[in-house]
């Protein structure tokens, strides 16, 4: 589960959801070197993935899986190598993004356009992860998904 200073949506929780921070519990945190990654998104909107939370999972004997921004799936990736499987997911097209974000009736003008603006520079990235899925159908993406998951596990229990 990621950290984030944003606010909170409708019906999302606290250690749930995310952990929800303020600007300076997010600061701190940098400062106290307890992010495996993180990223200020836009101005003062700190998204970042916790140490504690990777060690977490870990006590679990689970896999964690990261839902991130390129620049942070690429660090971790980097800090991971070969045990991680760095899967880009994209939209067909930005103006399928954009009709997307407006149906989840979420957005104001000004942060549609900054996701949209911010989706096109990510694009570019796509070529450094391990496999990019198309979201053309939610559905077929989640059965992709799965199966890459499942063929990297079988590969990672086989080393």
């Amino acid at each position: 589960m990621s950290a984030t200073t944003r606010a909170r949506r409708d019906k999302e929780e606290h250690g749930k959801d995310y952990y929800f921070l303020t600007v300076e519990e997010f600061k701190q945190k940098i400062r106290h070197d307890e992010f495996l990654e993180w990223e200020e998104v836009y101005e003062d909107r700190f998204y970042g993935t916790l140490k504690s939370e990777i060690k977490r999972i870990n006590n679990y004997h689970q896999v964690p899986v990261f839902d991130v921004d390129v620049e942070g799936g690429l660090k971790i990736k980097k800090f991971f190598e070969e045990r991680l499987l760095a899967v880009f997911v994209m939209p067909p097209d930005l103006e399928t993004l954009q009709q997307r974000l407006l149906r989840r009736g979420s957005e104001t003008d000004e942060s549609l356009k900054k996701r949209v603006d911010k989706a096109a520079a990510e694009f570019l990235y796509a070529s450094k992860f391990d496999h990019v899925i198309i979201n053309h159908v939610l559905e077929d993406a989640c059965r992709e998904a799965q199966d890459l998951v499942d063929q990297f596990l079988v590969k990672s229990y086989e080393l």
